[in-house]
């Protein structure tokens, strides 16, 4: 197989930018909420919702975002998704009041969903397998892993300097130069004669979109309402009944929106659970370090950010160094690897948490853990995805970004409740030492939740090479990668 792009420096470059791109949007608004609150009048309940929504958005469609890409071409849902990044990040920094901002958050949720399982999928199927594409992966986990820290650094900088519109008036140039460099640098490819069009999957989409899209609401608003309240019970129950209504749609259809014998493969149920686990631990241990230097600490928006240097460094050198060891020793072996040594760090910066903590004593476990870190974010979506033949990378691509997000938003949602357990109603330096004892015993949670991921990490097969599709797939969806672009 060779590369799909004429330039495929120039393509993979701008491959990485876009996946920086969706990582910067995960917390460039984190350090930016107290302003943004006080600027449009957000109530203390409300404001969460300005993380929420991109979550909301993101991950309720990323299924139908996958499929998209694979009936229409991921170049065309590429473009799509930067110019939704670029339009909703527009109106975001020019809300005046708080839902017209969630609302543009959601749009921009709705972007990374387009945007993401395109990506990846380009990255999946346009490069050779091997050397070239677990040096393509190395290149797109650097920039993903590597743009989650930078957005915390960037957002403290802009929100700093500028103010909290900054957080989205930034993102506008950054899509929009992208989806112009798309055009020339990533081809599109005509269906060969002779195989026909597909037909979209209305009633899966519905349903599907519909199903995740509630429960993703549920878990974000568990935490904030009460997992009995009302809303999130409704959210939940509804959400569960349309998914089985998508289940019993997709098993009797003709054109499935997601082909259900592609679940049985190995490696992309293996990926599945890993990128459900993988969010579910490290995703979530960002979250409490922002809480840690600011709340413990008592850092600023600025020295917040600063403070992230470290591990971004090392997620950087953990995701490069991946690429090398896929190629030489396996992606199975080199990604249970990552996880143990992730593991360690983990381990080790629980054990360095303290009240009266200098930085210098965190900068040992940080690296430790932002080099697993980096190397396994790195190698799980290919390793999820390799198996998958090129006309369902899309679909597949769908799954496993599903289940990140899915994972994200339950393992934060209860390492935030063992974490916040012993707090409240405490204040000063009380409340300052039950904090680092919760984030302590929620970083040990987690290392048990990695431990789990490195064991489920063993399901991927020893080789990466492509095989037929299962059974169970509709021979409707055997088709080239990518329709005609215009």
């Amino acid at each position: 197989m060779k590369t799909l792009f004429p330039r495929s420096g120039l393509a993979l470059a701008l491959l990485a930018f876009a996946q920086l791109i969706i990582s910067l949007d995960y917390n460039i608004v984190y350090v930016a909420l107290p302003e943004i609150g006080d600027g449009l009048g957000f109530s203390s309940q409300t404001l969460q919702w300005v993380v929420s929504a991109y979550a909301v958005g993101f991950g309720g469609f990323l299924l139908l975002g996958g499929r998209a890409s694979d009936l229409f071409g991921p170049r065309r849902m590429f473009v799509t998704g930067l110019v939704l990044y670029a339009v909703a990040s527009l109106a975001g920094g020019m809300a005046h009041a708080p839902w017209p901002l969630v609302a543009a958050r959601a749009v921009q949720g709705l972007g990374g969903a387009l945007l993401f399982p395109a990506t990846l999928m380009l990255i999946s199927t346009g490069f050779a397998p091997g050397r070239e594409r677990n040096r393509a992966f190395a290149v797109w986990g650097t920039a993903g892993g590597g743009g989650m820290i930078l957005g915390s650094l960037l957002g403290g900088m802009l929100t700093e300097a500028f103010g909290w519109t900054a957080v989205f008036f930034v993102n506008v140039p950054l899509a929009g130069v992208a989806a112009l460099a798309a055009l020339p640098l990533i081809p599109g490819q005509r269906r060969p004669e002779g195989t026909t069009r597909r037909r979209f999957d209305v009633a899966g989409a519905l349903t599907g979109t519909a199903g995740t899209t509630l429960l993703v609401v549920a878990l974000v608003q568990g935490p904030e309402s009460g997992w009995a309240s009302a809303p999130v019970v409704g959210a939940a129950v509804a959400g569960m009944l349309l998914l089985a209504a998508f289940v019993t749609i997709e098993r009797r259809g003709s054109h499935p929106l997601l082909p259900l014998g592609l679940l049985r493969g190995r490696d992309l149920g293996s990926g599945a659970l890993v990128t459900f686990l993988y969010m579910g631990t490290f995703g979530s241990l960002l979250y409490f370090l922002t809480v840690y230097f600011q709340a413990v600490l008592g850092y600023g928006a600025l020295r917040t950010g600063l403070a992230f240097l470290v591990p971004m460094a090392a997620i950087v050198a953990g995701s490069q160094l991946a690429g090398h060891l896929a190629t030489v020793r396996g992606v199975r072996t080199t990604m249970v690897g990552a996880l143990l040594v992730g593991l360690v760090g983990t381990l080790v910066l629980a054990t360095t948490l303290a009240v009266g903590s200098s930085y210098l004593a965190l900068i040992p476990g940080l690296l430790v853990l932002g080099i697993g870190q980096g190397a396994g974010y790195t190698l799980m979506f290919g390793a999820a995805t390799s198996a998958t033949p090129a006309e369902q990378q899309g679909v597949a691509s769908g799954v496993v970004s599903t289940t990140q997000q899915i994972g994200g938003a339950i393992g934060l949602a209860v390492l935030v409740a063992i974490a916040n357990s012993g707090t409240d109603g405490l204040t000063g330096a009380a409340l300052r030492a039950a904090t680092v004892h919760g984030l302590r015993t929620a970083m040990f949670v987690a290392a048990a939740g990695i431990a789990l991921t490195a064991l489920a990490a063993l399901g991927f097969s020893r080789a990466g090479k492509p095989r037929s599709a299962p059974r169970a797939v509709s021979t409707d969806d055997r088709m080239i990668l990518e329709e005609s672009q215009r």
